[in-house]
């Protein structure tokens, strides 16, 4: 097996950088592809809902939600995501705000099933799950200090 030794190529390095950066910021921006992610496109039956599950979580955690999408109906594409109650903040906009200009759209993950999909998609699963543990143990703390 390989030993990698470039930054974010360790195992679980990503998983680290998202949780300071949402540790740091409360929320982070998370990208995610309509066909294939989130929306049957080519009639095979899929549903995607662990996929929308998670976004969901995302959302409930203080997330910005952005999907990138190559379909030419952007109307299509928003009324999809309203009628299956996927959150989303924008579409093909929105991204992290930089100082300067950039074509590059900017996000903290991407959910994109030419993208790695099911590795972010663990990655992604492990941190709501432990931002919500972070969050309980705040809550019990605050109420036996209130009490």
């Amino acid at each position: 097996m390989t030993k990698y030794t470039d930054e974010f190529l360790i195992e679980g390095a990503n998983y680290n950088r998202l949780l300071s950066d949402y540790l740091k910021h409360g929320s982070l921006t998370i990208g995610f592809d309509f066909d294939g992610t989130v929306h049957d496109f080519h009639k095979t039956g899929q549903t995607y809902h662990q996929v929308i599950e998670l976004l969901r979580d995302l959302k409930s955690i203080g997330c910005k939600l952005v999907c990138w999408t190559a379909y030419e109906n952007l109307d299509y594409v928003n009324n999809y995501l309203y009628e299956h109650k996927i959150p989303c903040d924008a579409i093909n906009e929105g991204g992290i705000p930089l100082p300067w200009e950039s074509k590059k759209p900017f996000f903290s993950a991407l959910l994109d099933d030419r993208a790695g999909l099911k590795e972010m998609f663990e990655t992604l699963t492990k941190l709501v799950e432990t931002i919500k543990q972070i969050k309980s143990s705040a809550k019990r703390r605050e109420f036996i200090k209130i009490n």
